[in-house]
């Protein structure tokens, strides 16, 4: 049976909560108390839900196209019912040479290591090799979904082009071309003929040749001539396609790969006109007020800067400004995806994404020009952020994506991450975009599971369905969020996060209820998981619980004697305490993924056992020993 923490009662939502302020000098473990909550001396100060910090409200005016003259809105009309470009921008329609307009800048970074390992004849996709001879080019023969990505968006340009200059890497890159023509001789009827023809991946794929022309048109004139034919006409095939994409994030790509052709291709100005009313468009339904992305992913919110910014740069190629709602857009996409960088600079792992390297996010950063500080509340993404001195603290406090909208949907719903300096305690395991790579195809489901993430599960259950190719079921619809500041007796303050989900009630009439509070000094964390009623009258019966501390990778852990608690060592002589005051606390082994999508063995804290199904209340604490 769970303990409460205080033997009386259980914590009522309405108190106002301090953290207490626990002697430094204590730091027996055997010695240390089970954590309670105390009511504060002074009344809490509360911040309205509405008021913290909110992400920019976007505007209509956002996502409106780039305003143009009757004449220009003439052409874009008429391209989009069909009229050929070369009727529209030349005189009695003639069509002008195949051929280049201008050559591109790339601005964004590239891995070295990937790029290398091309040269020596291999994909390297998040540490796993494949021969570049062995790969099926028409995509008749499934290969995993992040090798496939590589392939046949042509990626993997921006990383030869980071390891070797371009007298050394064009040749190998025309080889890798050649086959892939030769597999791929014309665009096919339809989208989704293999891998090389959905939406996403055909803008990627247009968007890299273009601005990477360098390495794969200075060979001999015949395939440079064949490869600009293939551009045009994959670009005619974008032209009808690309409404049919596989989410919004592929729609994207896709106008994206149509404008960037409109720009750098002869007869281009009517394709330009209509992509970019199209791009605006669909960056309005890719993104949600705060300017978090509605997949909730933060890989999909890089990709989606990285596809901005590789269209400016064709922008910048052909002496033009991108259309100030682009320039706009990228704005609004940073600081949400900042909220989620820890102490290390690194990403943390949330909705299938993996612990992105500060070097990689970094570079992406630089590329993008804007210069930003994270958002604390990003309310609609459904991220909370903590920065407490030294430490960091994130919190999911928001239902997983809709399934139109998830690419790697996990059921994370009320997990955290706690970071302090370089070093992060407590993890996701994260990943599950990678699996392919060393992390195995069969792992991918494991990964979004409720159990994978540091946060409470019911019956070995998930709080959200997690379904085949990378979709989300019935579970979580509702989380109610509130965050406060709280005075403390010694006038410093902490952060008070209040939330709970829906997404237990229906099985097992429970409310899930996690109360977070940080000291701003960063040195303690302190916890309460509460299962409620959902109902006017609790069930009977008794249900299986588990709540989980994913441990980072150098974190070294020690369970204490009592058996309930454990001494957390960290590289840099940093030792903290963890305690519960909800039973036994035991080590079991996990993983985590690390910022190149490759697995770490780690171990996870885990406290386990069986609560009424009249509810219980957990407590634990996290607390910096020196």
């Amino acid at each position: 049976m769970a303990r409460n923490l205080e033997p009386s009662r259980a914590l009522p939502l309405s108190d106002a909560v301090e953290v207490g302020v626990a002697d430094d000098s204590a730091n027996d473990l055997h010695a240390a108390p089970v954590p309670h909550p105390v009511h504060a001396a002074h009344p809490a100060e509360v911040i309205e839900p509405g008021h913290i910090e909110p992400g920019r409200a976007l505007a209509l005016v956002d996502f409106s196209p780039p305003a143009v003259g009757f004449g220009e809105k003439f052409i874009r009309m008429a391209y989009r019912m069909g009229v050929p470009g070369s009727m529209l921008a030349g005189p009695m329609g003639k069509k002008a040479r195949n051929r280049l307009l201008a050559t591109v800048d790339n601005t964004l970074p590239g891995s070295r290591a990937a790029g290398t390992a091309i040269r020596a004849g291999h994909f390297l996709v998040h540490g796993a090799k494949t021969p570049v001879a062995q790969v099926d080019y028409s995509g008749a023969q499934r290969v995993t979904p992040p090798l496939e990505k590589v392939v046949h968006s042509f990626s993997w340009l921006t990383d030869l082009e980071a390891c070797a200059p371009r007298e050394q890497g064009a040749p190998v890159a025309e080889r890798i071309l050649t086959a892939w023509l030769a597999a791929n001789p014309a665009p096919p009827s339809k989208p989704g003929k293999g891998p090389a023809w959905n939406v996403g991946n055909t803008g990627m794929r247009v968007a890299n040749w273009l601005a990477h022309a360098p390495l794969i048109l200075s060979g001999e004139k015949t395939l440079r001539l064949r490869t600009l034919a293939h551009i045009a006409a994959t670009a005619r095939w974008l032209d009808r396609h690309v409404t049919n994409a596989e989410d919004q994030l592929a729609e994207v790509a896709g106008w994206v790969g149509i404008v960037a052709a409109g720009l750098l291709l002869p007869d281009g100005r009517p394709r330009r006109l209509y992509g970019e009313a199209g791009l605006i468009k669909a960056l309005g339904e890719l993104m949600g007020d705060d300017g978090g992305v509605l997949s909730r992913s933060p890989l999909a919110q890089m990709e989606a800067i990285a596809l901005l910014v590789r269209l400016r740069n064709c922008y910048h190629a052909t002496r033009r400004d991108a259309p100030p709602a682009v320039e706009r857009v990228v704005e609004l996409l940073l600081p949400p995806l900042l909220a989620l960088t820890h102490g290390d600079g690194g990403l943390g792992s949330w909705q299938g994404g993996w612990a992105v390297s500060a070097e990689d996010l970094d570079g992406l950063v630089k590329a993008s020009g804007v210069r930003t500080r994270p958002l604390r509340d990003v309310r609609q993404w459904g991220y909370q952020r903590v920065v407490a001195h030294k430490s960091v603290l994130q919190f999911d406090t928001a239902p997983p994506p809709m399934p139109a909208q998830a690419r790697f949907g996990c059921a994370s719903t009320l997990a955290f991450e706690f970071s302090h300096g370089v070093h992060r305690l407590v993890v996701n395991c994260g990943g599950a975009a990678s699996g392919g790579g060393l992390v195995p195809v069969r792992l991918e489901q494991g990964l979004r599971a409720t159990a994978a993430h540091s946060t409470l599960t019911l019956d070995d259950a998930n709080s959200t369905a997690i379904l085949i190719g990378g979709m989300i079921g019935s579970g979580v619809t509702e989380v109610a969020l509130d965050r406060k500041t709280l005075p403390q007796e010694n006038g410093t303050a902490a952060s008070r996060l209040d939330a709970s989900h829906n997404g237990y009630a229906a099985r097992y009439g429970l409310t899930h209820q996690r109360i977070l509070l940080l000291r701003d000094d960063g040195s303690e964390l302190r916890g309460e998981d509460l299962l409620v009623p959902s109902g006017r009258k609790g069930k009977r019966g008794m249900v299986g619980f588990a709540i989980r501390f994913h441990l980072g990778p150098e974190v070294d852990v020690n369970l204490t004697a009592d058996g309930q608690g454990a001494a957390l060592s960290l590289p840099d002589g940093g030792y903290w305490q963890f305690r519960s005051g909800a039973g036994d606390v035991t080590v079991e082994d996990s993983l985590w993924v690390d910022g190149q999508g490759r697995p770490q063995a780690t171990q996870q804290l885990v406290i386990q056992g069986m609560v009424s199904r009249g509810g219980g209340t957990f407590g634990w604490l996290l607390k910096k020993m020196n």
